[in-house]
């Protein structure tokens, strides 16, 4: 029987991921045609280029990895990983980042979650990098565990009510985010990884009050 929906589903995806490809490269083309201008900074020209070609690899890669995890390809759950040191990992990871984008990280709390620990990282990262990207100057994030439940908290910029149940959404971004280098694909990924280990993602939020990622596990690895 012929799946109309999934087939709009498909096509609405090849769509969003040809419009995503198609900025960074015509930013690429942009700064190439740039160089043979009278005066043309030519170091910057390129050291723009290779930004635009990193961001446009990481879509990529990104697009992958979640084609992987739709087909089945990426085991997600085995048994359950001791969250608290890969969280702990991931906040030295991205210290420099997040000094950069003046957001303080802070971790409590342990749990064991069922996902494998390569899965666990994608997640506790995509939640962390999201707060580093949006959450604003002088906000703090805190990555709380405990049983069954990963919350990623932070008390910065927010988003609009209307915004909050697409957050989950591929290549969505909220407005406050449009401008920003991200791929509009983190959160949906931490959607996809949690739903595959029998979980739930739920998001609260409203503009100027942070924005609060809750993902709640079953307390025992699924069958």
């Amino acid at each position: 029987m012929y799946d109309q929906s999934f087939d709009e589903l498909r096509t609405g995806f090849t769509a969003a991921v040809s419009h995503e490809l198609r900025t960074p490269l015509a930013r690429i083309l942009a700064l190439l045609d740039s160089v043979d201008l009278p005066g043309a900074d030519v170091h910057a020209l390129v050291d723009q280029a290779r930004t635009e070609v990193e961001s446009a690899g990481a879509l990529i890669d990104e697009i992958l990895f979640l084609s992987e995890l739709e087909s089945g390809k990426e085991i997600v759950s085995l048994d359950p990983t001791d969250a608290r040191p890969i969280v702990d990992e991931v906040v030295t990871s991205l210290a420099d980042s997040a000094a950069r984008a003046g957001v303080a990280i802070v971790a409590a709390g342990g749990a064991e979650l069922p996902l494998r620990p390569r899965m666990l990282r994608v997640v506790v990262e995509n939640l962390a990098e999201n707060a580093v990207r949006y959450a604003g100057h002088g906000a703090t994030l805190h990555l709380e565990l405990s049983d069954g439940l990963l919350v990623a908290r932070d008390d910065g910029a927010g988003v609009q009510d209307h915004e909050v149940p697409r957050l989950f959404e591929r290549f969505y971004r909220a407005d406050a985010a449009r401008s920003s280098r991200g791929t509009g694909l983190g959160l949906a990924i931490v959607k996809h990884l949690v739903a595959a280990a029998g979980g739930t993602v739920e998001a609260r939020s409203s503009r100027g009050a942070g924005l609060e990622v809750r993902c709640n596990f079953p307390t025992s690895a699924p069958a």
